[in-house]
């Protein structure tokens, strides 16, 4: 996706509803809704500066298994079973050559073990045979592998190649839709509405400040909005838990004072590291 427009130096397009939603009020313009949006971007810095991809990797093709193995799952439940798969299968090569039986009891806690492995397999075939054993650096050739999508390339390109990109997940999805940014349900169609409303640069990092709110702040089924930074910037105010002392207690990882999803966090990160497989939480 090329470099966007500022936004705000465009005319003003399609109207978007107002923040507060109440009858009679004004619908947001494209200029409001762009400053409100680089705003919340702004707060969400402030409060995760920390903010980071939440699955353990030390290289690409680590962060590409792991991205894999994420789907229908917790990155914790990934950070746990990737050290053993990790160890057995260190590049492409020898992953390619793994007794599927085998890797599928190694990345067994992840669940649909079966239809993963046969995705590991096949993109480590992929990486072999096409790439020279080394995963490729561009969104054209990454989806081109077996269980890799638009929003596997994005976490790839954005955190192991420095190239920006919006990883359009459940999280990232719900919060954008709650904060009126977009309607739309289509991750490609939301990825291609939210990108026009920031720079290029900011892409990646917006996803991560995205993903971490909504893991702990902006829950999908009871949000703690009387516990949220962003709450007088939010259209959704009142959907969830608006009592502050309520809140709070529905706060989740470092924000409720509990481990994180990494067993190996970055440094900075304010949390606690998470408990290895079968450790005693």
């Amino acid at each position: 996706m090329g470099e966007q427009e500022s936004a705000e130096s465009t005319e003003v397009a399609k109207p978007h509803k107002s923040v507060k939603g109440s009858k009679g009020a004004r619908p947001e313009s494209r200029l409001a809704l762009v400053r409100r949006a680089r705003r919340i971007n702004r707060e969400l810095a402030e409060v995760y500066p920390y903010a980071h991809p939440e699955l353990d990797f030390e290289n690409s093709f680590q962060l590409l298994v792991a991205t894999v193995l994420s789907a229908q799952t917790t990155d914790l439940r990934v950070n746990q079973a990737t050290p053993a798969l990790f160890a057995a299968y260190p590049t492409p090569e020898d992953m390619a050559a793994a007794d599927p039986e085998v890797l599928e009891q190694l990345i067994r806690p992840t669940g649909f073990f079966r239809a993963k492995a046969k995705s590991l397999l096949g993109l480590s075939a992929a990486l072999r045979d096409r790439f020279g054993g080394e995963v490729p650096g561009r969104l054209e050739d990454l989806v081109t592998l077996p269980g890799v999508g638009r929003k596997t390339a994005n976490v790839v390109l954005g955190n192991a190649f420095g190239v920006p990109g919006l990883t359009v997940d459940t999280h990232f999805g719900r919060l954008v839709r709650r904060w009126k940014w977009t309607a739309q349900e289509d991750p490609e169609k939301v990825e291609a509405e939210i990108a026009a409303l920031f720079p290029k640069s900011e892409w990646t990092m917006l996803s991560h400040r995205i993903i971490f709110h909504g893991r702990r702040v902006c829950h999908a089924r009871k949000p703690a909005c009387g516990a949220c930074p962003i709450a007088p910037l939010c259209p959704a105010y009142g959907e969830g838990e608006t009592d502050p002392d309520k809140a709070k207690k529905l706060l989740k990882y470092e924000m409720g004072g509990q481990p994180g999803q990494r067993l190996r966090p970055p440094s900075g990160y304010p949390g606690r590291p998470a408990a290895p497989l079968g450790a005693a939480e």
